[in-house]
């Protein structure tokens, strides 16, 4: 009984051996093998890492931008403000700061993760929700109906969306033809954009000029006023994204394999793009009805994050981390650079934003030398 039960012992220990050995030799490297019950996960050290320190950033943009105003206030007041404690600083920072803060974080997060789908289905770092005529399309509808009254504040999200989605039916639409090949797709949503944005300066001329200049103010990007009214529908908007945002970032490493891969994997690839299209749409139109086309953060934010990571897909949440932080300390920078005037963040970001995009023509151009 003894030697069986040794000999039974011996055998496991030498299978778990085995077991073990084999889980590191298929082990990619780089990657960390986290285990859940039966279920295991490979986890990638560097995105990890990464996520981790643009957290850490984040968080410090975030008490930064609640921290310094036209008064500044102590972190320790910030910190007991969040914490719900009594502080003499809470209408300052919990009325007026904490509301545009989030909706800053917010909107970076969707425009970031909105510009990482985008790309992904269209393969080309240069496309974006604002390179496409996404944004543009949001704004046309959005500006039409503050310029000429056809509804109210409550509804214009809602209005944001349906011109986002209005626009990329119709870039996708003139852009098929056996297909979407990347560089007629950027290149036809460039048209739209170019044409939506005429538009939407034509509708400004045409309606009563106070409406017509927070339009213009609205147009570029803007933070400004911005409170608990806003912050509230967006992030309700977002948590309702978040399964399909889930799904996503499932589905992005499919859709980023050559169409004959795909095929002979038995993957989808039709809905698995049109699921991601439509989700980064309504992303960045959700976002430019809470804020207005903050340009560029779509664009660079997917490209900063896979750079840091190393990975050869779009890394979704340190995207959306890089976008919230571009976003938060931009308006921060925004604020307090030409004090008393306040700049709109959409200006930062188009400056930020403008020379990068040039960079990657030129890459794109020279085969990725520049």
């Amino acid at each position: 009984m003894t030697g069986t039960t040794l000999a039974r012992d011996r055998d496991r220990d030498e299978r778990r051996e085995r077991n073990g050995r084999a889980g590191q030799a298929v082990r990619p490297t780089g990657y960390a093998l986290a285990r859940r019950g039966r279920a295991s996960f490979l986890l990638h050290r560097r995105t990890l890492a990464v996520t981790a320190a643009l957290a850490a950033a984040l968080a410090a943009a975030a008490v930064a931008a609640l921290s310094f105003g036209e008064t500044a206030t102590a972190p320790a007041e910030v910190v007991k403000v969040l914490l719900g404690q009594p502080s003499p600083e809470e209408l300052v920072v919990g009325t007026l700061r904490l509301p545009r803060m989030v909706v800053g974080l917010l909107v970076g997060a969707a425009l970031a993760v909105a510009g990482g789908l985008i790309q992904t289905v269209a393969r080309n770092p240069l496309a974006s929700p604002e390179i496409i005529g996404v944004t543009q399309g949001a704004a046309a509808v959005t500006v039409a109906a503050m310029t000429f009254g056809l509804t109210s504040h409550e509804t214009l999200p809602y209005l944001s969306v349906a011109g986002g989605l209005a626009a990329a039916t119709l870039v996708y639409l003139f852009a098929w033809r056996r297909g979407i090949q990347a560089a007629r797709f950027v290149l036809i949503g460039l048209g739209f954009a170019i044409a939506l944005r005429s538009l939407t300066q034509l509708f400004m001329t045409k309606g009563d000029f106070l409406v017509a200049q927070q339009a213009q103010i609205w147009m570029t990007g803007s933070l400004n006023g911005r409170g608990w009214e806003q912050a509230g529908p967006l992030g309700w908007a977002l948590l309702v994204m978040l399964p399909a945002v889930v799904w996503c970032a499932r589905a992005q490493r499919d859709v980023a394999l050559d169409d004959d891969t795909a095929t002979a994997l038995g993957v989808r690839l039709g809905r698995a793009r049109l699921g991601l299209t439509v989700t980064g749409v309504v992303l960045a139109s959700v976002a430019t009805g809470a804020a207005g086309p903050v340009d560029f953060v779509a664009l660079l934010s997917p490209q900063i994050a896979r750079r840091m990571t190393r990975t050869a897909h779009i890394p979704l949440v340190a995207t959306a981390l890089t976008g919230a932080f571009i976003v938060t300390l931009g308006d921060l920078l925004a604020r307090r650079m030409f004090a008393p005037v306040e700049l709109p963040v959409g200006v930062l970001t188009a400056a930020i934003g403008a020379p990068y995009l040039i960079w990657l023509i030129i890459r794109s151009r020279t085969g990725g030398k520049a």
